[in-house]
């Protein structure tokens, strides 16, 4: 009677492990694939705030790209020193683009019936982490665009 229970009991241990061995790797590539998830939509939200700022800076200077595409790739403290950094580097500009559209006219007023605008757009390739994935989705990485649009507030049409 002895004996019986313990090779039922040495039966369910390597049932056990069977069962271990078949769900932990379904169940790290679903952690990995909520992590690579969360960090995307964190990369998203930098590219957002990004264009927000060149979009800013460009309301007021609609003509100086030059200055708009810089603030928009500086807005995040980046060094060795730093305990956090981001994901994105907005500086690097193999990775990143930065395109800037005037809506209208290049000044405060109005053009065809519609207030005369800028819009920025920061876009990143972002490298996927997740094993396989880019294999079932046909790309080793996903193109995340931040976009904002404000109105031109200066310099008035003439």
């Amino acid at each position: 009677m002895k004996q019986n229970l313990e090779k039922k009991v040495s039966k369910e241990r390597g049932q056990s492990l069977v069962e271990l061995a078949i769900s932990l790797p379904v169940i790290l590539l679903i952690l990995l694939g909520t992590i690579d998830f969360g960090m995307a939509l964190f990369s998203y939200a930098i590219l957002r705030d990004a264009a927000q700022e060149g979009a800013l800076y460009g309301s007021f200077n609609p003509d100086n790209r030059e200055q708009i595409e810089n603030r928009a790739r500086n807005i995040l403290i980046r060094d060795d020193e730093t305990l956090f950094s981001s994901p994105v580097d907005l500086r690097n500009t193999n990775n990143v683009d930065v395109e800037i559209e005037i809506i209208g006219a290049s000044c405060q007023g109005i053009t065809n019936n519609a207030a005369n605008g800028i819009r920025v757009r920061v876009i990143y390739q972002y490298p996927i982490v997740m094993p396989f994935a880019g294999q079932i989705i046909g790309s080793d990485t996903i193109r995340l665009t931040g976009t904002a649009t404000n109105v031109i507030l200066q310099p008035p049409c003439q």
